[in-house]
């Protein structure tokens, strides 16, 4: 057995369908395209969409919402994530870029309460949730907002 040899099963497989080679192949002169009309025609196709003349589907749907130019884009930093710095450190934005806790700072930086903090440090950032600023106060640390 070789390669050159090698032929799929009997009735496995369909021979292509070779359109326009003349009335003897049952494809010839119109080449399956039926006569005249649009889709008869060189690069005769309707765009993806085209519903005939009719509104199309995008069109007829209504545009919803919008993207407030006012909107503010902040970091997020849980309180468990500031427990790596040192007891009476101070931590601010600089600090939290280097350690690799926040990147790409866009409008400032915002502390959520999610995690525990036992040592006691000063926080500078843009933003506080009332819980995380209990959650540093009650470990000894203190908070600023920038």
């Amino acid at each position: 057995m070789e390669l050159n040899t090698i032929s799929p099963a009997e009735g496995s497989t369909k021979k292509r369908k070779r359109i326009g080679r003349g009335h003897g192949s049952g494809h010839g002169k119109t080449a399956t395209k039926g006569h005249k009309g649009q889709k008869a025609r060189s690069g005769g196709s309707v765009k993806p969409g085209f519903e005939g003349g009719q509104m199309p589907m995008q069109r007829r749907l209504p545009k919803r919402g919008f993207t407030p130019l006012t909107r503010k884009v902040y970091e997020l930093v849980k309180v468990g994530q500031l427990e790596i710095f040192e007891a009476g450190s101070t931590v601010s934005v600089e600090q939290l870029v280097s350690a690799g806790i926040v990147t790409g700072v866009k409008d400032g930086v915002k502390v959520l309460a999610d995690g525990e903090i036992t040592k006691s440090i000063t926080v500078a950032a843009h933003k506080f949730s009332a819980a995380a600023k209990e959650k540093i106060t009650a470990a000894g640390g203190t908070v600023q907002e920038l």
